[in-house]
């Protein structure tokens, strides 16, 4: 499989702050590549890189065969991108906004209003097409924005954040969007603070933080680097942390994490469900009352707290840019 993506040391910075910090890259024809960290991690410059946008300081991209800044403007007609908020103007209609976006690829007028055509029923925007936008839901105006980046039938497809500030049904409403999209033989970069999304969405993920690629890999192979499975409690008095720590020790596989100021305490373990009954035990001879006790294999939560340091929270890189 040829890859679509591929980017090799590239480098990007903002005065004395270095955005991107020589990261590598993959992402072959037909598969979606999700580049996961928290805000600033250098995701969005990665993105505005690729398409374009920005001039990186080092390194070499090539996106559908064409370099970035070599072959920049045939470049701009072979992909297409969705940014965090939606581009759309919302004085328009649904119909208006797709069909401008066809002349300015100089479809035609006649293909740009077949294609707005076709994609407001693609996006389930059929009833909606001819209303103005600035009557449009969060979800609907994500989906005309994503529409918007279909126009040209692009073969590779940018999407930065795609699911921000989108209730829990828009948001896995677009998610069949992009499934859709993939299916039809799309390449799609997708970046994400969620776990969740990207677990459900990429083939592969690469985790970033930092300006750098820190891991890659599929979702079940990221979460073997950190290996086992998860007793996680509350306690109910929180002056017990140390006896707790005692207790359940001998049967960590790993170091006890105290999370939530210490309302929630994570046991990395093996043996699964005999070594949760152990630890019971030792809790309940020691008198230390627990709640919400539950055994679970590692999320990528997990791993991007293992490899950072840190949890998924915002940073400064992109902020101080």
């Amino acid at each position: 499989m040829a890859d679509a993506i591929v980017v090799e040391g590239l480098i990007k910075r903002y005065g004395d702050v270095t955005a991107l910090d020589g990261i590598d890259l993959t992402v072959p024809a037909g598969t979606v590549t999700a580049l996961l960290g928290p805000n600033g991690a250098g995701k969005t410059t990665a993105v505005r890189v690729l398409t374009t946008l920005l001039v990186p300081d080092g390194g070499t991209a090539t996106v559908d065969g064409l370099d970035v800044v070599g072959d920049a403007r045939a470049l701009r007609s072979r992909i297409g991108a969705s940014g965090q908020y939606a581009a759309v103007d919302e004085y328009l209609t649904g119909f208006e906004n797709l069909e401008m976006v066809g002349r300015l690829y100089h479809l035609g007028t006649r293909r740009s209003r077949e294609r707005a055509r076709e994609l407001l029923a693609q996006f389930d925007l059929v009833e909606a097409g001819d209303r103005p936008v600035k009557g449009y839901s969060g979800g609907m105006r994500r989906r005309l924005d994503l529409a918007g980046a279909l126009v040209a039938q692009p073969p590779v497809l940018f999407l930065d954040e795609p699911t921000t500030g989108l209730d829990p049904r828009a948001r896995l409403g677009l998610w069949d969007v992009i499934d859709d999209l993939v299916a039809r033989g799309t390449t799609l970069l997708l970046t994400t603070q969620y776990m969740d999304e990207a677990e459900r969405l990429a083939d592969r993920i690469a985790v970033i933080d930092r300006g750098v690629v820190i891991a890659r890999g599929t979702a079940d192979a990221l979460k073997d680097l950190v290996g086992g499975e998860r007793i996680e409690l509350g306690l109910v008095d929180q002056s017990r942390l140390p006896d707790l720590r005692t207790e359940l020790e001998p049967l960590a596989a790993g170091e006890i994490q105290v999370e939530s100021g210490i309302r929630k305490v994570v046991v990395p373990v093996s043996g699964g469900a005999d070594t949760l009954a152990a630890a019971l035990a030792r809790l309940s001879a020691a008198g230390i009352r627990v709640t919400d006790v539950a055994l679970r294999k590692p999320t990528l939560d997990d791993v991007f707290l293992s490899l950072t340091g840190h949890e998924a929270q915002e940073s400064d890189v992109e902020a101080a840019r």
